[in-house]
């Protein structure tokens, strides 16, 4: 593998055409190549039946021991309801300045809304929440801009309003620290 890629790593089945499309736009902010590996694993583990969620701490800690000393950043991509102790669910989370996040796509598929299923509308949330979380892992903090891809998101509704792109002030964060 190449020593500058960000790794992602699917836990569940996701659709090849999204995965080559989220690789795809992850190149594109970061300019960095993607490399993409399936990971089969029980998540029992993680589950706690009384939120009846998985912990995103436990879980963001699982995906840290599972970068590999090649990959400069890993992001673990689920299909379950996360939460932490201080949030009712997340869309993801990251290591601030670190090398891991996670992203799920549960919160943002329109049926937990009562609304009519839009695989487009829900490929364009989780890209957003992936690109979001990757930024963090690079030092970026919540940005104001309200187009910006960093800008912090607590409903679907807020990540719907944003883009998928870093604005011009936290693309010029990355690149000072690049």
């Amino acid at each position: 593998m190449n020593k500058q890629n960000i790794l992602v790593i699917t836990h569940g089945h996701f659709e090849k055409y999204l995965l080559e499309k989220i690789a795809n736009d992850i190149t594109i902010e970061y300019h960095l190549p993607v490399n993409i590996i399936e990971n089969h694993m029980d998540l029992t583990e993680f589950y706690e039946p009384s939120r009846r969620q998985y912990d995103g701490n436990r879980l963001l800690k699982l995906m840290d021991t599972m970068t590999p000393p090649d990959s400069i950043k890993t992001i673990g991509l689920f299909r379950v309801d996360l939460f932490i102790p201080v949030l009712t669910y997340i869309f993801g989370q990251a290591i601030f300045k670190g090398k891991t996040g996670i992203a799920s796509l549960y919160r943002l598929r329109n049926e937990q809304y009562g609304m009519k299923k839009d695989k487009e509308l829900l490929f364009d949330r989780f890209r957003k929440v992936v690109i979001h979380e990757i930024g963090h892992t690079f030092g970026l903090v919540h940005c104001y801009i309200p187009s910006c891809v960093m800008r912090p998101s607590t409903y679907v509704e807020n990540i719907d309003q944003k883009k998928h792109n870093l604005c011009t002030r936290c693309r010029a964060e990355i690149e000072k620290t690049g």
